[in-house]
């Protein structure tokens, strides 16, 4: 297949350095957010599926990737959500798709709490339904922290395959040459919101056709986790993908496409 890979880009959007890649560049505008460790490169394979109907473009949420990092940076759930406002008022776009998975979708949840005005459409992929006094998030931080530290050291992809044993070896590859790009202070206020942010309280916001989607494998989205969060957002329907873990479309591509896209046709 030929890439539609468009290139990357940064902007200055809600006082800090955002980078983007862009897929496609034509079609309905679709603002894919990536999860806690996960800097935009990673979900490439996945936009350029995506951008056979859509022009896609995959951030770099602060202190990820290529986006601006550091003490300085705040990383709460607020912050990282008005990014996606921000990054949609600097593009332009009045309707664009907003996708987010797992960390992702909890910024896109909260986005469209603040101010979902921008985005006709929304997909939450496997968002953690932690927070508090809930049942904790299914992963531990140390697998993050572990992984990153040795990411800085220079791992190859044998040190990193026992992370992710199901994924290939591109895959792996990939993830040992962006991880440490990951600043670790984003990714323990990231975790620490997963338990501490009521997300739920959110869902009444989100008004506007949307979609969860969540792995059959995992634990993160159990069927009475679905149930709950269409009773607070009637707008939401809920599809699950077999043979697929958290990370869905590196589990089961086909599936994760075909769960989503006859909702971004519509």
């Amino acid at each position: 297949m030929t890439s539609r890979y468009l290139g990357g880009f940064h902007i200055h959007a809600n006082g800090i350095r955002q980078h983007i890649l862009r897929y496609g560049g034509s079609g309905a505008p679709l603002l894919l957010v990536p999860g806690i460790t996960s800097p935009a490169i990673t979900w490439g394979f996945v936009a350029e599926e995506l951008a056979a109907t859509h022009d896609v473009h995959v951030l770099d949420v602060r202190g990820r990737g290529l986006s601006q990092s550091g003490s300085e940076i705040d990383y709460r759930l607020d912050a990282c959500a008005r990014d996606l406002i921000a990054v949609a008022d600097a593009l332009g776009w009045s309707e664009a798709i907003l996708m987010g998975h797992s960390m992702g979708a909890r910024h896109a949840i909260r986005a469209c709490r603040i101010d979902g005005s921008r985005f006709a459409r929304v997909v939450l992929v496997d968002p953690p339904m932690s927070g508090p006094g809930r049942r904790a998030y299914p992963s531990k931080l140390p697998w993050y922290i572990d992984s990153m530290a040795l990411s800085r050291h220079g791992a190859d992809v044998e040190t990193l395959r026992s992370f992710t044993p199901s994924w290939t070896e591109e895959q792996i590859a990939l993830r040992a040459q962006w991880l440490h790009t990951c600043d670790q202070a984003a990714i323990l206020s990231s975790f620490a919101s997963f338990h501490d942010d009521d997300i739920h309280a959110d869902l009444p916001a989100l008004t506007q056709p949307a979609l969860l989607v969540s792995a059959e494998r995992g634990d993160v989205v159990r069927d009475e986790d679905a149930e709950e969060c269409i009773a607070l957002a009637p707008a939401l329907s809920h599809v699950r993908v077999p043979d697929a873990g958290h990370m869905i479309p590196w589990d089961n591509l086909p599936g994760f496409l075909a769960a989503v896209r006859p909702f971004l046709a519509d």
